[in-house]
């Protein structure tokens, strides 16, 4: 069985515990450090190299979406209170794969570890739609806070590929794709995993962030065909 490496970082030491001892209660994970502040996970991040970084947003000196944005290694949850805090477009736009409420049961904690450590976003298609409303037309594109995106043209990707990339953007889940372009789900996998490949982004969450981001797809707009 494969172990996934953990470390946990927030800046309430009993957060950090509750979650790291939820954690290491599970045979395949391993808590391997924790943080209380953005500097110290960057620093615990490079000498325990984790698989998931759960990531708080807001603490003192240097908080998660900067600390999101300066680690290349693992994949980063982001742990917040609010469902739809202000500063989690910003955590997403800086690289993270997806974002969890505090109060989440252990079961769904799990989960989203996994999910997260096989390499997919933990953005359920309703939590797309609603990110997207609430923040991509109010927050205006960053000239150096995002990680860098390469802008999808027709020289880029594929008319399919940038159709799948617009629905991808829309919150429809692979199985919806599929259905809305009469292919197979592994064929939409793969024009997906394709489309990763092509833009140098690492996960769905970052798709729909550079399709936003670059223009490809407008908030409220709807895919043609």
């Amino acid at each position: 069985m494969s172990v996934i490496r953990v470390v946990v970082v927030d800046d309430h030491q009993v957060v950090r515990t509750g979650f790291a001892g939820l954690l290491d209660t599970q045979p395949d994970f391993q808590v391997v450090g924790t943080a209380g502040d953005g500097a110290e996970a960057i620093r615990v991040c490079r000498e325990t190299a984790p698989d998931v970084v759960l990531m708080d947003i807001r603490m003192p000196g240097m908080n998660g979406i900067e600390a999101t944005r300066q680690l290349t290694g693992p994949r980063v949850l982001i742990l917040t209170t609010f469902d739809l805090d202000e500063y989690v477009y910003d955590a997403l736009r800086a690289g993270a794969s997806g974002f969890l409420l505090k109060d989440v049961t252990a079961e769904h904690l799990f989960d989203a570890v996994r999910v997260i450590a096989d390499g997919q976003a933990l953005l359920a298609p309703a939590i797309t739609r609603r990110l997207i409303t609430e923040f991509a037309h109010l927050t205006p594109k960053p000239a150096k806070s995002s990680k860098t995106l390469k802008p999808p043209t027709p020289n880029t990707l594929t008319p399919r590929e940038t159709q799948v990339l617009r629905l991808v953007a829309e919150g429809l889940s692979n199985q919806e794709i599929a259905t809305r372009l009469i292919v197979t789900e592994e064929t939409v996998k793969t024009h997906v995993s394709r489309v990763l490949a092509k833009l140098g982004l690492r996960d769905r969450t970052q798709a729909v962030i550079a399709a936003y981001e670059t223009g490809l797809v407008v908030p409220g707009a709807q895919d043609p065909g």
